[in-house]
């Protein structure tokens, strides 16, 4: 997630069953379900290609949306599955969890670099190399962080971020257990090309 929580619009699907959704699919419609919450599960129908398109943006699983149905009060949800047809590959049928505030999900959310100006190694030439503009984090749902901020401060060429050098908010936490990379301050390109001279000169006069 970066910033806002997307819109994800659908339309009340009538009627239940196979037979409903069959129909929807010949309307060229992906017929879903939206459950949980503490309120009844409601049927609903998204338009195909628009679906389709928001599929292709990815991570469509791992997001929240404010899900948008006509005289429906916006709800947040998350998918939990999209069925799809095992030839064709192409969405038959979408799951939707409403979210209490108080439910912890899995979500990417942003990260943002600040004081650049005050790096050192940027100073000097060097490049910052983001490898994680996001990152999945698990959060509560009524809770959610708009970004987390990696400050650049004295940075120096050479040096990796991590995600343990991150201050992240209360009740934030990342999904994988381990200290991975966000980030490093790389060398210039003509610093780096004149290390690798010297690396071979070195090796001539062995």
């Amino acid at each position: 997630m970066a910033g806002e929580i997307q819109d994800l619009i659908a339309e009340v699907r009538a009627g239940s069953g196979k037979g409903a959704a069959r129909q929807s699919r010949r309307d060229n419609k992906v017929p879903g379900v939206v459950y949980g919450g503490g309120a009844d599960p409601i049927n609903v129908n998204f338009d195909f290609n628009y679906l389709l398109k928001k599929l292709k943006e990815g991570r469509f699983l791992s997001q929240l949306w404010n899900l948008k149905v006509e005289g429906q009060d916006d709800v947040r949800v998350i998918a939990r599955a999209v069925q799809r047809d095992v030839v064709k590959d192409l969405p038959t049928h979408v799951d939707l969890m409403r979210l209490r505030r108080t439910s912890r999900i899995n979500l990417f959310v942003h990260v943002e670099f600040v004081n650049h100006a005050a790096a050192p190694g940027l100073k000097r030439g060097g490049t910052l190399v983001v490898v994680r503009p996001d990152v999945e984090l698990n959060v509560l749902a009524g809770d959610i962080p708009e970004k987390i901020t990696v400050d650049l401060t004295g940075r120096n060429i050479g040096d990796v971020i991590h995600i343990n050098d991150i201050a992240l908010p209360e009740g934030v936490k990342p999904t994988i257990h381990r200290n991975f990379v966000i980030a490093n301050v790389a060398a210039p390109s003509g610093l780096r090309s004149a290390d690798n001279e010297e690396g071979e000169g070195e090796g001539d006069a062995e």
